[in-house]
């Protein structure tokens, strides 16, 4: 019980980073994924849905190899700000990926959730050493 309020600090500041990464994401990406995932929209799903695991991954490579709150925060927002930068070199070498997964193209999708899937695999093994 001694580690319990431990637990909690690295839990909730990695889940605090995890959704500000996600509204960063939001913010840069030229559409609005979850209102299109509302609407239906499959590819804006794929993308969002890679995007959460891509900040997911590292993120939780952060929090088991650290020992502070501080390595958390850190690493953490390195790993953030490289799986963004994903996005945006995606973007663009893929000009029309605004607009495939606006028109619901998976294809599109699929390559920009495996990049980040990659790169944060990538960004994980990196963390953990």
């Amino acid at each position: 019980m001694n580690s319990l309020p431990v637990f909690l600090a690295h839990v909730g500041i990695t889940l605090a980073m995890l959704i500000a990464g996600v509204l960063a994401y939001e913010a840069i990406t030229p559409y609005r994924e979850l209102a299109l995932v509302r609407a239906g929209n499959t590819a804006a799903g794929i993308a969002l849905g890679s995007a959460i695991l891509g900040l997911a991954i590292p993120l939780a490579a952060c929090m088991a190899r650290s020992v502070a709150v501080w390595d958390i925060i850190v690493w953490g927002v390195a790993a953030l700000i490289l799986q963004l930068a994903a996005f945006a070199i995606v973007s663009l070498l893929l000009k029309r990926l605004p607009d495939a997964i606006a028109k619901d193209e998976p294809g599109a999708a699929c390559v920009l959730g495996s990049v980040q899937l990659a790169v944060a695999l990538v960004i994980a093994a990196a963390v953990g050493g």
